[in-house]
């Protein structure tokens, strides 16, 4: 396995809108991540990944970009991000930015000239049809808009305001690949690439028995044939020749294929972002989390990957909603299971990534109201809902466990008013937690989720047998405990989570040194609710 500094590396997501407000307008902006740097640096990440920064109409915050190469006011100005990256490489940190190549802003400059007429130039550098597909889209309804002036549809895959580039236009292309050498050429240490499994369309209609106005289409944009090739391309002329880190988000990706997105010697990035261990394990959203299906999903990406590709290691983003709701218990057991949580993903073979506020165990927010979220899938997932019949108060149930808005409340810096982000009200409501749980409560506590995730950070980039060791699942004896050992020549360390409210006896190790726990106190031979830790092994387990 080639080594290298991004496999060695601990990534940290920032949602810029949420982070920090500098100027006091209640957004999060460029200065305000400037000013967090050193709060970074001490919990140890190399890497900063940022949410989308471009000037853009916010209809998707950022993900529906009119300028690439400009930056959205409430963000900031140029001179904030040259400074912003200035201050990450002083400190031997990089910067990876989001690029959003599927589609751009219906106020993208492309795109108004694209829709000035039929014969436009860029005409063809999005999708336009007489006759629409029956296609419905990501974020619900149509996936076509009429436009009245020249009498065709044109393609959005998500939002009508997000419209889709056509990647099989050529001219289109080439101006992608010099916005990316122009953001390279600044010094930016790579990218986090959104919904790159979606750039190829197969443009027909979906079979439609019940004669229903438009029809989940996934496989008509996704992983369709030819994509390869295209993604290819992207590769070899934007990002081969730099000694940069490119990450796909490519949720429809299965640990059969990675060698075509991944492998060292024919994959078009370094890594990408999956949803099957994911999806897998949140499956049954009523009773939590699936252990079983988690284990052997991630066990199965770990097996496939060893000595050919690199895995990403997450389990929170900003499209997903706080996982110590979801797979943990953030009432009775809100510190365990947070750091329980993190202990079992953190210590695979891959790149870890933290989401902000994952470090303080940030929960979902107790939002009642649908006024209170600001998330287009949200917004729209309630009206579809209704319209086909459901109550308020089942969708909101729904909405209270699932909806992106949990994962982009502002960052709860203190117990000061909107938690320190920001000295006015915020774009989105701060979680009602902010008093208690906040960094400055547990900065300084050696007890605190945030100094669990800086000792995992250290540990990790202390010993290489956590980076290029071996991955193996280890048989603790019950079903809710995921336990692995990594290995190299010289060492051998057992990794092992209890992600369950249920005490667990189990093999513990004989003769081992315990490196980190989340418990003070132990009980030999049981793990206890959500109870973690990590052994240097000095003979093979019993």
């Amino acid at each position: 396995m080639k080594e290298t500094w991004w496999k060695e590396a601990v990534v940290y997501q920032i949602y810029p809108r949420s982070f920090n407000d500098s100027n006091g307008d209640g957004i999060g902006d460029l200065a305000g991540i400037t000013e967090k740097l050193d709060y970074l640096d001490e919990l140890g990440v190399n890497i900063i990944w940022i949410c989308p920064v471009y000037k853009s109409p916010n209809i998707d915050n950022g993900y529906d970009v009119s300028d690439y190469q400009a930056i959205m006011e409430e963000m900031g100005t140029m001179d904030d991000f040259n400074g912003l990256l200035e201050e990450i490489h002083k400190r031997g940190m990089r910067l990876i930015l989001d690029l959003v190549l599927n589609h751009t802003s219906d106020q993208h400059p492309w795109f108004l000239e694209s829709k000035a007429s039929r014969h436009n130039a860029k005409r063809n550098w999005y999708v336009w049809r007489d006759q629409p597909t029956n296609w419905e889209s990501i974020f619900g309804g149509p996936a076509w808009t009429f436009d009245p002036k020249t009498g065709q549809y044109y393609l959005h895959i998500y939002s009508k305001n997000q419209v889709d580039l056509n990647w099989e236009n050529q001219d289109m292309r080439e101006a992608i690949y010099d916005m990316i050498h122009w953001w390279l050429a600044k010094g930016v240490d790579g990218f986090r690439v959104d919904a790159i499994n979606h750039l190829k369309k197969d443009y027909r209609n979906m079979p439609n028995p019940q004669n229903l106005p438009y029809i989940p289409a996934w496989e008509k944009f996704t992983e369709v044939e030819g994509l390869q090739t295209i993604l290819a391309e992207l590769r070899d002329r934007a990002f081969a020749k730099h000694d940069i880190v490119t990450i796909g988000e490519a949720n429809s990706v299965k640990s059969q294929g990675l060698k075509k997105w991944i492998g060292e010697k024919y994959g078009k990035f370094n890594m990408i972002f999956q949803l099957e261990a994911i999806e897998a394990a949140s499956s049954n959203l009523k009773s939590g989390l699936d252990v079983i299906d988690l284990k052997e999903v991630l066990n199965r990406w770990q097996k496939a990957a060893y000595g050919i590709a690199w895995n990403t290691l997450y389990i929170e983003n900003h499209d997903r909603p706080r996982t110590v709701s979801i797979w943990g218990n953030d009432q009775n057991y809100w510190f365990e299971s947070a750091t329980a949580l993190g202990c079992m993903y953190f210590f695979m073979q891959g790149t870890p990534f933290i989401y902000q506020g994952q470090e303080i165990g940030m929960t979902n927010a107790p939002f009642d109201d649908i006024d209170m979220y600001r998330d287009i899938e949200t917004k729209n997932i309630y009206r579809y809902k209704r319209k086909e019949g459901a109550s308020h108060q089942e969708i909101m149930k729904m909405i209270k466990k699932i909806s992106r808005d949990h994962a982009r409340t502002p960052m709860q810096w203190n117990d000061q008013d909107f938690a320190g982000f920001s000295t006015v009200k915020p774009w989105l409501a701060v979680n009602p937690n902010y008093k208690w749980l906040n960094v400055e409560a547990q900065k300084d506590n050696p007890k605190s989720i945030w100094s669990f995730y800086k000792k995992m950070i250290h540990l990790r980039q202390n010993w290489k047998v956590l980076i290029y060791g071996t991955t193996d699942l280890a048989d603790s004896g019950c079903s809710d405990v995921y336990a692995y050992v990594r290995e190299d020549h010289y060492t051998k360390m057992l990794i092992a989570s209890n992600l369950s409210e249920r005490t667990c006896t189990w093999n513990s190790p004989y003769d081992a040194e315990l490196l980190l726990s989340n418990y003070s106190k132990r009980e030999k031979g049981v793990l206890q609710p959500y109870e973690a830790c990590v052994y240097f092994l000095k003979k093979p387990i019993y």
